[in-house]
């Protein structure tokens, strides 16, 4: 199992930004694809952004072009770069490492954004 610690959460104002990161304990090749979730309160958790090692990313239609995903395999971190943001972002969003054996997740960051 890989650990991914998560970071860059916090309370900002409606039409600002974010960068979230994530740090993962081993190698992010062990990886196939890299991906950051969120759970706003009283619903199921989502895909916002997902990014394989080999090919495009694939954005939720609800975050494209504002949000932007970045793998860094070099020094074992995703980012989650979140421009614009809306009251409707508000969430806890969590880094998902999906390998060939299973998905390791983090431990989460809170999102929130004030209207």
């Amino acid at each position: 199992q890989v650990q991914l610690v998560e970071s860059g959460g916090g309370l900002v104002q409606a039409g600002g930004s974010l960068r979230l990161s994530c740090a993962a304990s081993e190698s992010f090749f062990t990886f196939n694809a890299v991906g950051w979730y969120r759970q706003a309160p009283g619903k199921q958790r989502e895909l916002v952004a997902n990014r394989p090692r080999w090919g495009s990313a694939h954005y939720a239609d609800s975050v494209t072009g504002r949000f932007t995903i970045i793998r860094d395999n070099a020094n074992n971190m995703v980012y989650l770069q979140m421009n614009s943001l809306k009251p409707e972002d508000t969430a806890v969003y969590y880094c998902k490492g999906d390998r060939a054996d299973g998905s390791d997740w983090g431990q989460g960051t809170q999102v929130t954004v004030s209207s």
